[in-house]
């Protein structure tokens, strides 16, 4: 019987990862009106839904990022629940410039994260880094300079950038590539949130356009004729969260999510929980998710674990020592 895998986390979100009770504790401190208000229930979602819904539920947290002691203990609070459900490493996106009221504060507000980055990995011992998002509704100038905060922070915990936003309403990528020319030259990881509701041509775009190595969903991708096969061979992650998918209408079903013809087509699928409040689904369900609904065997978990290592934008020593422990043997690592 295999081990328990090696819990990399490549998608995850920090609006969605706020606690019910510090939700609670947060809107009292803060006087917020509906305070008293069930947070559970105002964060969580009963099923699928759509995008709106979802949406609706991630935007209830918004007033708790309104100060930067709250965005640090968020924060840290997000590290120690990924360490609780056993991951070994978490990359947290988020958008600064929706919780900054001028540029001026950009600054502040990564590095209040990355100061709650620290804290969580030094009380847990994992790792963990912040991937900053810029929206594709931002002014070009506002995504630049959420793009050169993000390059100020680089090696403070700010570990790669990302473009996150409707897809739909902002379609044309041309804009935004200043901004990604930014992070790359300050060394940041390259991932894009596409084909999640554009065809699967938006991933594409984003790779050849932006620099991306990553692609954060990509579901659409496999309505593409022989469109993976462009991904595999230049070696372009792509990163599934199948619960959020299902949850959002990304995909009609769970049975129908493409996740498992991406792995046999030979791409390199990892993993990440998206917004686990929302769904209720952090990472180790979503890999039971891979295995009990999408068909997902030993070798193709061992596989997603391998992608994972070489796709994560970390230090190459982190990425050695999880390379040496993935060459363990199966029965040593689940004694370790």
């Amino acid at each position: 019987m295999a081990g328990a895998p090696l819990l990399i986390n490549l998608h995850s979100h920090l609006e969605g990862r706020v606690r019910p009770s510090t939700a609670a504790g947060i809107a009292r401190k803060l006087g917020l009106p509906d305070a008293d208000r069930d947070w559970t229930a105002a964060l969580q979602l009963d099923g699928p839904a759509d995008l709106t819904t979802y949406l609706v539920k991630v935007v209830a947290t918004f007033p708790f990022f309104s100060r930067l002691d709250l965005l640090e203990r968020i924060t840290r609070e997000a590290v120690e629940d990924a360490a609780a459900d056993g991951e070994e490493h978490l990359e947290l996106r988020f958008g600064p410039a929706s919780h900054a009221s001028t540029l001026a504060e950009l600054d502040a507000v990564i590095a209040a994260m990355c100061a709650g980055i620290v804290a969580g990995m030094a009380d847990t011992g994992i790792s963990a880094g912040v991937v900053v998002a810029a929206l594709r509704s931002d002014p070009t100038e506002v995504n630049e300079a959420v793009a050169r905060a993000a390059a100020r922070a680089a090696g403070t915990g700010v570990v790669g950038f990302d473009l996150a936003g409707d897809e739909l309403l902002f379609p044309d990528l041309e804009r935004y590539r200043d901004a990604f020319a930014i992070a790359r030259s300050a060394g940041l990881g390259i991932t894009c949130h596409a084909a999640e509701a554009a065809s699967g041509r938006a991933a594409q775009q984003a790779v050849e356009l932006l620099g991306a190595t990553r692609i954060g969903h990509g579901a659409r991708i496999a309505e593409e004729p022989n469109l993976i096969g462009w991904f595999v061979e230049r070696e372009i992650a792509i990163e599934v969260c199948p619960t959020s998918n299902v949850y959002t209408g990304a995909v009609s079903s769970m049975a129908s999510h493409p996740a498992a013809q991406f792995a046999r087509a030979g791409a390199r699928v990892v993993l990440g929980d998206d917004n686990p409040r929302q769904t209720g689904s952090l990472l180790s369900s979503e890999v039971a998710v891979l295995r009990e609904d999408l068909g997902f065997d030993d070798a193709m978990i061992a596989a997603l674990e391998r992608h994972s290592v070489d796709a994560a934008f970390v230090a190459d020593g982190v990425r050695q020592g999880w390379r040496s422990r993935l060459d363990t043997p199966t029965e040593q690592r689940a004694e370790a």
